[in-house]
């Protein structure tokens, strides 16, 4: 099953659009790639242009900063505390970018595109 990210068929009041093209290749999209806690794996994908988009299926380390001190290190993920994008995602322990996880540093919020960039920056939350 593709992805599709074009126009909808539907105006904002329920009403139909007239249908201006058929689909395109550039409108696909890809599914979303769940990244939970394990041994690192990878997968690349290719993007427009030619770029490669690294896809993490899963992980096990993060690299965290504190912001006082501004010293980086990386670290384990010991588990998905909370994600607000989905609360699906919460119960199911997925991480994607905003998620909030505990290291063995504290608590941390995850600030890289995950499915992006193939890494886990995370910033050090001060309570």
């Amino acid at each position: 099953m593709s992805y599709w990210q074009g126009r909808s068929k539907r105006k904002p009041s329920g009403g139909r659009l007239k249908k201006r093209c058929k689909k395109r290749k550039y409108e696909m999209g890809n599914p979303p790639t769940e990244t939970i806690i394990g041994p690192p794996t990878k997968k690349f994908v290719r993007g427009r242009s030619g770029i490669i988009k690294i896809r993490l299926k899963k992980i096990d380390t993060a690299n965290v900063t504190d912001k006082n001190t501004g010293v980086t290190k990386k670290v384990k993920i010991l588990k998905v505390i909370e994600n607000p994008a989905n609360v699906e995602y919460t119960r199911r322990r997925i991480i994607t970018k905003g998620a909030i996880i505990e290291t063995e540093l504290g608590i941390a919020k995850v600030t890289s595109k995950i499915n992006q960039v193939g890494i886990v920056n995370a910033v050090l939350i001060n309570e």
